[in-house]
């Protein structure tokens, strides 16, 4: 408040003066002031306001010490200086207290704060605002004095309107305040619980160390692995598996494997807090493909663990070449997702998942998902856990298919969502193989070509018969109508179709509407459509099936089965090929859409 001129010994005098004017020594108070006024190069007038300031609040409280809402202001910042006071005297672990409080700080940043790049600012405000603000730029205070020198960062208090004030660090100050809050922010299985807390992460800068490689008593290489940041550390073991690098933490106490979670986080891993089994211990697991997804310093540091076991002879150098191969690509997964299994079911059918034992995990996920468009229940599943055992989100095919599309045709923000997801799932069966590539690729192929086309303007050549046609579509639309309890998709479409002759010759040329009918059939619930020639088609039945056939192969790229009745009837049938091929028109994908939702078992 004195522009950074009552420093020092002369604050530590000033704010002695304060505590005697308040205890009723005004005289020794005047004194104290009067001297400080003569050494230092303020006026009188600047170190009343500061004593002013601080007594109008003081005076507040302890006449409305009662008060809840007054004294909570206040609770907080006073246990804080009770443990930081402590720690600097050796009377509480250092590092205990620098998380608590990066905890606690964070958490009111959380509430009442900004931050962005190069700026952590807390808003106090209020009846005692300024009381309140100057305790907590006591704590900043005292808790500077338990930083390593290069930690150190400088917090100013700036006021505002209406009895509000902020407490800011920036530029470098607030850069190297970030790293405290990268660790200590709260979170769960190594997700921060604030998404403020995430430009934590960009101002991080761990630093990853291994030592002592070794065998376990099982003959399996193992080191110890060290990450670290804001002077805080977590030892992890790393072990050379079979199949796998694994590296893992547990312990019996909660929020030390919270930590190394976080500490993994800002190493750019993803890993979730697990309880192991029955008993009272939790843990933290990452393997080889989560590894690699991690940041340079911390594949550097696992690739020379395993080439130093293959210099010794502990690893064979096949496996550690494949290790290696995916340490140095690195960054398999994209950042800010969790890991979802992908594969193959015995049927053929994709499978896109994400576990976890974590409520928090699973909520996010489904929230992801709603803000990117997909609807739970029709897209995807999800199942909350349960005393322990994992819930799951669980993407249906319809679901990834609708994230290819809104990828394409969503509004800005959900084709920003929807985009990320699709790259991250063809990054996930990439790894998994080119059959569950090839699936995945398929699949959301299907879903942007859907309402990608028009049908006013197609015109395409199609052989049907062995007589090539030229189809030219006017227009079509598809409409749900119910016959006898059953509900049936009309899709009518009217088209101009003609016979080539020759090379460039179009004769026959004939206008008209098509309707194919289509329902569900039989124990499996199939899809089938079906549609009639017609006997007063120019050129009769047979005639008119022809270019009918032409339509939909034209429309759908399938030529439809055409049956010829004993009593002259002509039948052309489709099946669901087609009606996916239907589909992919902005004017019939909707109402396609629908039917296949409310007619599906």
């Amino acid at each position: 408040m004195s522009g950074g001129r009552i420093v020092g010994e002369r604050a530590e005098r000033l704010a002695k003066s304060i505590i005697y004017h308040a205890e009723g020594y005004k005289t020794y108070a005047e004194g104290l002031i009067e001297s400080l006024v003569n050494e230092a190069s303020v006026s009188r007038e600047e170190v009343q306001d500061v004593v002013d300031f601080v007594l109008s609040d003081m005076y507040c409280l302890a006449r409305d010490c009662a008060r809840d809402t007054m004294v909570r202001k206040f609770v907080e910042p006073a246990l804080e200086l009770v443990m930081l006071d402590k720690a600097l005297s050796g009377k509480f672990d250092r590092e205990k207290a620098l998380l608590n409080f990066g905890e606690m700080y964070a958490t009111a940043v959380a509430g009442d704060g900004t931050v962005e790049s190069k700026r952590v600012e807390l808003t106090v405000g209020g009846e005692l605002g300024g009381g309140a603000a100057l305790l907590r730029l006591a704590t900043l205070h005292l808790f500077n004095q338990i930083l390593p020198k290069e930690f150190k960062f400088n917090a100013r208090i700036y006021v505002k309107k209406d009895r509000y004030y902020d407490i800011a660090t920036y530029g470098e100050d607030a850069a190297r305040f970030m790293h405290l809050l990268a660790v200590s922010a709260p979170s769960a299985g190594g997700e921060y619980l604030s998404p403020k807390f995430d430009e934590f992460v960009e101002e991080a800068k761990v630093e990853v160390r291994f030592d002592n490689i070794r065998l376990t008593d099982k003959g399996r290489v193992a080191a110890d692995l060290i990450i670290s940041e804001g002077n805080v550390a977590v030892k992890y073991n790393v072990y050379l598996r079979e199949d796998a690098i694994m590296l893992e933490f547990a312990s019996t106490d909660q929020s030390r494997v919270e930590l190394a979670a976080r500490l993994l986080k800002l190493a750019g891993v993803g890993a979730e807090v697990k309880r192991k089994g029955s008993m009272d211990i939790w843990r933290v697991v990452a393997t080889t493909d989560k590894l690699a997804a991690g940041r340079e310093e911390l594949r550097k540091a696992l690739a020379e663990i395993v080439r130093r076991a293959v210099e010794n002879g502990r690893v064979d150098a096949s496996k550690a070449e494949r290790w290696l191969e995916k340490l140095e690509r690195g960054r398999v997964l994209m950042e800010g997702w969790p890991r979802y299994e992908v594969g193959l079911m015995r049927s053929g059918s994709l499978v896109v998942r994400f576990e976890s034992t974590n409520p928090d995990s699973i909520a996010r996920e489904t929230q992801r998902f709603r803000e990117m468009g997909l609807e739970e229940g029709r897209h995807f599943t999800v199942k909350m856990p349960e005393e322990g055992r994992e819930g799951y989100v669980y993407i249906l095919r319809k679901g990834l298919e609708r994230a290819a599309w809104l990828s394409v045709y969503g509004s800005e923000r959900q084709r920003e969502l929807a985009a990320e997801f699709v790259k991250y799932i063809l990054q996930r069966t990439e790894e998994a193989g080119k059959e569950v590539f090839d699936k995945a690729r398929e699949v959301i192929d299907e879903g942007k070509a859907r309402g990608s086309l028009t049908l006013k303007g197609v015109e395409k050549e199609v052989e049907v018969d062995g007589k090539k046609h030229v189809v030219k579509v006017i227009g079509g639309e598809a409409v749900e109508e119910k016959q006898n309890g059953k509900k049936l998709l009309r899709i009518r479409i009217t088209a101009e179709v003609g016979r080539v002759e020759g090379e460039h010759t179009i004769v026959d040329r004939v206008v008209r509407e098509y309707t194919i009918t289509f329902g569900r059939y039989g124990r499996r619930n199939a899809t089938m459509g079906f549609t009639t020639a017609r006997a007063d088609a120019p050129g009769g039945r047979g005639t008119d099936a022809v270019r009918l056939a032409a339509v939909i192969k034209a429309l759908t790229g399938k030529e439809p089965l055409i049956r010829r009745k004993s009593d002259g009837t002509i039948e052309l049938v489709c099946g669901g090929e087609h009606l996916e091929g239907f589909r992919r028109f902005a004017e019939l994908a909707d109402a396609i859409e629908k039917w296949l939702e409310e007619t599906s078992w």
